[in-house]
């Protein structure tokens, strides 16, 4: 009887997982998330005979407050997220010690950044609230993707998500945000070292197999946030402000990975592989092309607006 596919890849690459799971907690420095908060800053709420929220109680700008929502939101909904990752994974071996310590370490970005933003008021609870529930009863549906698109899209997710948290706490002006969120992206950048390495290890395995799933990651992504309320025009005005976009996602987020794995330079691809590859190439110019007509209208847009001030 033949070993399905999956079954095989799991078990050949069960070494790499527990290598690279040693690594993981040899680097990972343990931090305490109550020690970020400015926890002198909190005061009741109206139903507690404080102050309800208002807008000019907060020290950052309403763009920094909708990046600062969408990076929470995103966090929230973890639940999801651990069960996509543990039906790819399961729960033996050194995989499923991995599935669980990458929970573990994602549940307190959530912790940390919602204790942050209530006790500064940073954001509005009560929207903040509202969309939390609204956003994990939506859930997360990775489509039951096959394991090595799974290794593709959380490499080039927790990439994505360690600049977004970078970029929003550099654009808030808040020196407490700021190092919060470098922490936090600090774990992002750990676990997309983990992922990238299982990619690595998957192209000497399954060349063509990886890099179809590889170039279909590539063009189909989408930030696992997609399913927050608005999420459309709220990532237009984390676009429109620097935070995220187009140009960051082709040059910060694709390229240095495709650069890590040599796709370009592989040799020995089939032509599963060879079509793959190709379709690639074709979709980062056109990404580049898409990229910079963006930059364009936001530079004139922003020409416009400092005209009208003059």
């Amino acid at each position: 009887m033949a070993v399905p596919e999956t079954t095989r890849l799991m078990l050949e690459l069960e070494g790499t997982v527990e290598e690279n799971l040693n690594r993981h907690l040899t680097v990972a420095k343990e931090w305490m998330p109550h020690e970020y908060v400015p926890w002198d800053e909190g005061r009741n709420f109206a139903d507690l005979g404080g102050e309800a929220w208002d807008p000019e109680q907060s020290r950052v700008s309403p763009i920094a407050r909708t990046s600062l929502e969408v990076n929470l939101l995103t966090e929230d909904n973890l639940p999801s997220y651990h069960r996509e990752i543990e039906r790819a994974f399961g729960r033996d071996g050194a995989w499923g010690t991995w599935v669980h310590r990458w929970t573990a370490e994602e549940g307190r970005h959530g912790i940390c950044i919602r204790d942050y933003l209530l006790v500064t008021r940073a954001v509005d609870p009560v929207e903040l609230e509202r969309m939390r529930m609204e956003t994990m009863q939506a859930g997360y549906d990775s489509g039951d993707k096959e394991l090595l698109n799974v290794f593709a899209y959380v490499s080039f997710q927790e990439l994505a998500t360690r600049i977004s948290h970078r970029n929003t706490g550099k654009y808030t002006q808040d020196p407490l945000c700021e190092k919060l969120l470098a922490r936090v992206a600090m774990d992002e950048n750990l676990h997309m070292l983990f992922y990238r390495n299982l990619v690595q290890a998957s192209l000497e395995l399954s060349p063509d197999a990886m890099m179809r799933a590889i170039t279909d990651e590539v063009v189909q992504f989408q930030m696992p946030g997609a399913v927050i309320p608005s999420f459309v025009r709220k990532a237009a005005l984390i676009a429109k402000a620097g935070i995220y976009d187009l140009r960051i996602h082709h040059d910060e987020v694709i390229w240095p990975l495709l650069r890590q794995w040599k796709i370009f330079e592989l040799e020995g691809l089939g032509e599963v592989g060879e079509k793959a590859r190709d379709e690639l190439d074709q979709f980062l110019k056109a990404l580049d092309t898409q990229a910079s007509r963006f930059e364009e209208r936001r530079a004139a847009a922003e020409a416009r607006a400092a005209a009208r001030q003059a």
